[in-house]
């Protein structure tokens, strides 16, 4: 009998219902005793942020800081314990919920879901809550806990179905964002429970997509290196082209300037030749004018240089000038000497 009471009971009941097995006869107080942890194993279930039993009324309590204890009077809801000294009708209150006030993490089961291009996703995430009104979280709900859990899994998969692989992958904050949301539009008004962030933790593609975007990856990695390449090739040739460019421009300049200056300087050699001959010119003409006998001088210069100069055309040229007196020297030096002094005359009338 004692075995089969147990075996409805809590495991640990049942573990001692095992080491109970061998004895015979057990006594009364131990057989109270084990009905006593049974009715207490099958006390109501604490709420999800209890770690301790229900406080008992003991006529004086002592709240404790960012906690909230409901008290019913005769079975209805009578007043919310703020932090501090209570005081308790002894019977008629009872200290129903405890609620805690602080900021709480909620762990989220993973959860299959599939996105709008037919990709299956494992995820998980953390939700965290506060509870803002202990009322409305004792009695609008049996479990706030259990109902955030599902309602974030819920809104989850109708988030992701919404978006592409990609999306999820890229706007994860908009996602915890639109849950978030979702999750405060149902449980702060109605379960007086405030959802402060909801956060993804882990994303599980399945492997053929892993596999699949490891390839994108490194396909769009040589694709970037490619073009680095090529456009580190283009870059190369644009500058040599531009290098040759200016080498070329630099030495048509250099060319230029170097025929500017071997033409200036010829210019300036003749100007400097003519300056030249003209002053020697003037000191011979001054020299002839001042030099008694200077004109018969010149006759005698210009009449041998007309001789050497015939006498060179044999030796420069296969035809020979001969003139028709050439038997009468004479007459061939005094044509020469006229020649001289016709042109004096000329230059002497201009």
């Amino acid at each position: 009998m004692l075995k089969r009471y147990l075996a409805t009971s809590r495991p640990e009941l049942q573990a001692f219902a095992g080491r109970m097995a061998g004895v015979r006869a057990i006594s009364p107080l131990t057989l109270n005793a084990v009905r006593s942890f049974s009715n207490n194993s099958t006390a109501p279930s604490l709420s999800f942020f209890q770690r301790e039993r229900l406080p008992a009324n003991t006529v004086i309590r002592f709240v404790p800081q960012q906690t909230a204890w409901i008290v019913e009077r005769m079975g209805k809801f009578n007043r919310i314990l703020p932090p501090g000294i209570a005081f308790l009708i002894p019977v008629l209150d009872k200290i129903t919920y405890v609620q805690s006030l602080k900021e709480n993490a909620v762990e989220i089961p993973s959860q299959n879901a599939i996105t709008a291009d037919n990709v299956s996703l494992e995820l998980d995430g953390i939700l965290y809550i506060r509870v803002i009104d202990p009322y409305k979280a004792s009695y609008g709900v049996q479990d706030f806990q259990f109902a955030i859990s599902q309602l974030a899994q819920t809104t989850m998969r109708s988030e992701i179905g919404s978006m592409t692989l990609d999306a999820v992958l890229k706007e994860r904050q908009q996602l915890n964002q639109n849950i978030n949301r979702a999750i405060n539009e149902a449980a702060r008004e109605h379960w007086g429970v405030e959802c402060l962030r909801y956060e993804i933790r882990d994303i599980h593609p399945p492997q053929n997509v892993l596999d699949a975007m490891h390839r994108q990856v490194s396909a769009e990695r040589s694709k970037r290196a490619e073009i680095l390449e090529s456009e580190g090739t283009r870059q190369s040739r644009i500058n040599i082209a531009e290098g040759e460019k200016q080498s070329v421009i630099l030495q048509s300049e250099a060319q230029r300037e170097q025929q500017i200056n071997a033409a200036q300087g010829e210019a300036q050699s003749i100007l400097l030749k003519a300056d030249a001959t003209a002053l020697g010119l003037a000191k011979v003409a001054q020299a002839i004018k001042e030099t008694p006998g200077g004109d018969k001088a010149v006759s005698l210069q210009v009449a041998q240089e007309y001789v050497k100069e015939f006498g060179k055309l044999a030796k420069e040229s296969n035809t020979v000038v001969i003139p028709s007196n050439l038997g009468d020297m004479g007459n061939w030096m005094a044509s020469g000497l006229s020649i001289y002094e016709n042109l004096n005359k000329t230059i002497t009338k201009k």
